[in-house]
């Protein structure tokens, strides 16, 4: 099967019969929305299928213009490559390393035969075998908000996060099948000194979720201890778990055109042992990339192939994703701007370029709202439709960003799982059976009449439709006697129903401890050096 090919119908949900499963979400219509009634726990969101063919923003020209572009980048001006491990074996594979600088130049032949080593779509295995991700092909897979300083809810306003803040992020994701993945730390539990929160802070991804999740890639022992942790986690010996891609880790190009030291490092720790690596340059158009969306897009694929290059080169057929996050400033302020048409346009050319390359697609959700209101809806909402369009395939900061990344907002998570439940719905394919034509139901009708009562109706009515979880549609009266509550109301509601029902997926006992003893003799060890 070629890089370009969808994954194998075994690796993807049987979209036959998927509408059916796919109902009930949660929430209600009726006046009794107020009691919270729960949906039952189904697989009906845990492998959604892409079935609207991919938008083509960018001609053949303009799609090869921006290519060969991006290969005169990274011969004439080149990349920083800022660990000199990585120089070396850059140099060894026959790249230009400039003398007395960190300057790497990539001849476009060498570029192109390290990302055809790529493996294309791929298994993100997790603890529990039925959270497995296909990522790739025709696959959309969602993560959680992730790496925001804050977070906030309406009783408690904006905060830094705590501990406490960071496990009801991640309880409030494992209860809902629509997230696939934990993408990080919801929020940078502050209140755990940065030597050893890693180690509490995957320990709890182990124990209150059973869904894959990431390392962040901030020196090379956290990446061990990682690596550990999800060994532990699955309960596998090293050997498997090499096989079977069980981590991930987002590598972020410094853009213009470098990379870190640890972000490198990370690289060939992750890469190394076959685990995922999404590259992942962070361009902003008018500030850290040309103003042009065209020429941001030409250094985001610079930086993109640099990356990913970089992960075949330490080992050819490791897992990695192509990753885009350009979006556009605020030529007024210079703040970061997300949900615009110029981010539409750079996702869904994004898409282009990663098939291009037979790679899957990272993108993300976002908004630069403050507030649940409206721009947080519509901002959202464009973002989701232009990675939808743009053929997205790994998808972060689907749920509860706010802010430009800078919030985790427990509202704003129910609201995006709402949204992104509709956009699965949308995707699920029209039934044209013989059943779903109705014959015999517009039979019985006949001109004039209603359906409210056949039996066609009758058999199908709590199913039919998709159920939202926060849209009100009573009427004004009944609305407006019920405290006319806004969807800020529902969210808030919903979020904390939703904790105080979750309950934590079953985890062996033997693995419990050991993980639990691993834990205490690395902070007996010190957890990493830091300089506070």
């Amino acid at each position: 099967m070629s890089k370009n090919e969808d994954i194998s119908a075994g690796a993807v949900e049987n979209t036959a019969g998927v509408s059916e499963r796919r109902r009930r979400a949660g929430g209600g219509r009726s006046g009794d929305r107020g009691k919270g009634r729960k949906s039952p726990a189904t697989l009906r969101y845990r492998s959604i299928l892409n079935t609207q063919a991919p938008s083509l923003i960018l001609s053949e020209e303009g799609l090869e213009a921006i290519h060969e572009a991006s290969l005169d980048v990274l011969e004439q001006i080149g990349v920083d490559f800022m660990l000199p491990e990585a120089r070396t074996l850059l140099a060894a594979a026959g790249a230009q390393v400039v003398a007395g600088t960190e300057r790497v130049r990539l001849d476009r032949g060498l570029i192109m035969d390290l990302v055809a080593k790529a493996p294309g779509p791929f298994t993100l295995h997790a603890r529990n075998p039925e959270r497995n991700v296909a990522i790739g092909g025709r696959t959309m897979a969602f993560a959680q908000v992730a790496s925001a300083p804050y977070c906030s809810d309406r009783d408690n306003g904006r905060r830094t996060g705590t501990q406490e803040d960071f496990r009801n992020l991640i309880k409030l994701a494992q209860s809902y099948d629509i997230i696939h993945m934990n993408g990080g730390y919801p929020v940078e539990p502050t209140d755990l000194h940065a030597s050893v929160r890693h180690l509490d802070c995957l320990s709890d991804l182990v124990k209150l979720t059973d869904k894959p999740f990431h390392a962040y890639s901030l020196g090379r022992q956290r990446n061990l201890d990682a690596l550990e942790i999800a060994r532990i986690g699955r309960g596998v010996s090293a050997e498997q778990m090499e096989a079977e891609p069980s981590l991930f880790t987002i590598i972020n190009a410094s853009s213009p055109l470098r990379y870190d030291a640890p972000m490198l490092q990370g690289i060939l720790e992750m890469s190394s042992r076959n685990q995922v690596v999404v590259i992942t340059p962070f361009t902003l158009a008018g500030a850290m990339a040309p103003v042009t969306v065209a020429g941001a897009l030409v250094q985001q694929n610079a930086e993109a192939l640099a990356g990913i290059a970089f992960t075949q080169l330490v080992r050819p057929g490791a897992p990695v994703v192509y990753g885009g996050f350009t979006s556009n400033v605020d030529m007024k302020s210079g703040a970061p701007a997300f949900g615009t048409p110029e981010y539409m346009k750079a996702v869904m050319a994004g898409g282009q370029l990663a098939r291009r390359y037979g790679l899957p697609y990272r993108t993300s959700n976002t908004c630069a709202a403050n507030t649940l209101d409206a721009q947080s809806a519509y901002e959202s909402m464009m973002s989701l439709w232009g990675l939808v369009q743009g053929g997205g395939n790994f998808i972060m900061h689907a749920a509860g960003w706010m802010e430009g990344g800078l919030t985790a907002s427990f509202e704003k998570f129910v609201m995006d799982v709402d949204m992104l439940q509709m956009v699965a719905e949308f995707l699920a394919p029209l039934d044209t059976s013989p059943d779903a034509l109705a014959m015999d139901a517009i039979a019985e009708v006949g001109p004039g009449g209603h359906y409210f009562g056949t039996a066609h109706t009758l058999s199908r009515y709590e199913t039919a439709f998709y159920s939202p979880i926060l849209s009100d549609w009573r009427n004004f009266e009944s609305w407006s006697l019920a405290g006319q509550p806004t969807t800020f109301d529902h969210a808030n509601r919903v979020w904390k129903e939703t904790l105080a029902s979750y309950e934590a997926p079953p985890l062996d006992a033997a693995i419990s401890e050991e993980l639990d003893a691993f834990v205490a003799r690395r902070k007996q060890e010190g957890g990493v050096p830091t300089d506070f």
